[in-house]
């Protein structure tokens, strides 16, 4: 197809996303046999990209000597660089002694096609590297005759082990089909994966499939929690907010983080119709604000328009313009529901309160590693009424015993020294180091 010609498909289609139109071709693509000639159809594109495309250009590639100073960072969803590898490229780059090529996939975030492109100039670029960190799954990587002289860092996006992901979900409706998983890994080609404690190290080797080889399963930290015992860091992260949100200066802040529901590449927010901003405010009053922050794959914000006596003085969506981790450190109170977040959250000895009104239909969806229930370091509401009689409390239900119990289970490792003892394994030393 010529280029003209694919100009025109998209626009078409991007057109039609536009419009009532796209349930009604959403659907169709559900119906039988649609649906099977279209899995049929992407079953063998994957094909040809993984076992064929992608494979070849990294042969042509990889009889070149290794480059011991480049260093590949892989984004596989994320647009920008995401906080949990902004830690390692921080000290990379102040080393100055490594060339860091960063790629950005754009899986379920653009056009598949300009996907594919990406993760053939990934192959391309992984012939000769000596290092490469990611944070997420990428079948790029994945699929490739791998040279034993390249370190592979998954440092992971999240902590501890709360929702199922990978392998772990097969026999559920979020999961994935093993024999497809098996034809088209997600997980391999690791070196090392790095967890925030050992405890939860059983539930990555189960989800990744490394019950075989234990020693790639790290406990020694999670990178991105260095910057909750920063000082400096949480200082600034407390007026960025401020700075955006100025309003929110001298009010006690409640941060509402639900995770998405649904599957990755179609990802939603939760029902707004469960969480009553009215309500909240009467109970609340004027002197606390509520910042809402959705999950960053969210790519389509579908929530009720805040009520306009409310916008911007009660409850202000700051999905697109703050980072959960200033977030996380200026909030006084954080609201969640599934969300991993509760365990960087609890290294701020600070209370959490889970607002968990759909938990059935979650856990038939996807699961967890622990029993909710058991799990939560802090009150679960299931009802407004029940959010409410905790919102209202002054310490909202915080119970700084059960906290630390949560946080020496799950967040062991993570102490502000985890970066440097992830440099420490990879590099033999930390970048930090001063010789």
């Amino acid at each position: 197809m010529s280029g003209k010609k694919k100009s025109v498909k998209r626009m078409v289609i991007d057109a039609i996303k536009r419009t009532p139109l796209k349930s009604v071709v959403d659907g169709v693509k559900q119906v039988p046999p649609m649906y099977q000639i279209r899995h049929y159809l992407i079953d063998k594109h994957e094909d040809k990209l993984f076992f064929e495309w992608y494979p070849d250009i990294y042969n042509r590639h990889s009889s070149d000597p290794i480059d011991e100073k480049k260093v590949v960072i892989i984004e596989n969803a994320m647009t920008g660089l995401s906080n949990s590898l902004q830690q390692i490229y921080q000290d990379l780059k102040a080393s100055g002694k490594y060339r860091i090529h960063i790629h950005h996939i754009g899986r379920n975030l653009i056009h598949a096609e300009d996907s594919d492109k990406n993760g053939a100039r990934l192959a391309n670029d992984l012939g000769d590297a000596r290092y490469v960190f990611l944070s997420e799954a990428c079948r790029v990587l994945s699929c490739l005759p791998l040279r034993p002289e390249t370190t592979v860092v998954q440092l992971w996006h999240g902590c501890g082990a709360f929702k199922k992901f990978g392998r772990s979900t097969a026999d559920l409706k979020f999961g994935l089909d093993l024999a497809h998983a098996d034809r088209h890994p997600q997980y391999a080609n690791y070196t090392y994966v790095t967890i925030s404690s050992p405890e939860v190290a059983w539930a990555y080797e189960q989800a990744m499939g490394y019950e075989d080889k234990k020693d790639v399963i790290r406990p020694i930290g999670v990178s991105r929690t260095d910057v909750f015992f920063d000082p400096k860091f949480c200082a600034q992260a407390s007026e960025r907010v401020f700075e955006k949100v100025p309003q929110a200066r001298g009010k006690k802040i409640f941060l509402y983080a639900p995770t998405f529901r649904g599957g990755v590449a179609v990802a939603e927010t939760p029902n707004y119709k469960q969480f009553d901003l009215e309500r909240l405010h009467v109970v609340l009053g004027d002197d606390a604000i509520i910042l809402i922050k959705h999950h960053p794959i969210i790519k389509d914000i579908y929530m009720p328009k805040i009520p306009e006596n409310l916008k911007d003085t009660f409850a202000v969506d700051v999905t697109r313009t703050l980072s959960i981790e200033d977030l996380m450190i200026t909030a006084d109170v954080c609201i969640t529901d599934y969300s991993s977040l509760i365990f960087e959250y609890s290294l701020l000895n600070k209370p959490l309160v889970f607002y968990a009104y759909d938990l059935k239909k979650f856990f038939d969806w996807r699961g967890f590693y622990y029993d909710y229930e058991e799990l939560t370091p802090g009150p679960v509401c299931y009802t407004m009424d029940e959010l409410v009689d905790v919102l209202w409390q002054e310490e909202c239900g915080y119970d700084p015993e059960v906290m630390q119990a949560f946080r020496e289970k799950f967040m062991s490792s993570c102490d502000g020294h985890s970066t440097e003892r992830i440099e420490e394994l990879v590099f033999g030393k930390s970048l930090r180091t001063k010789n």
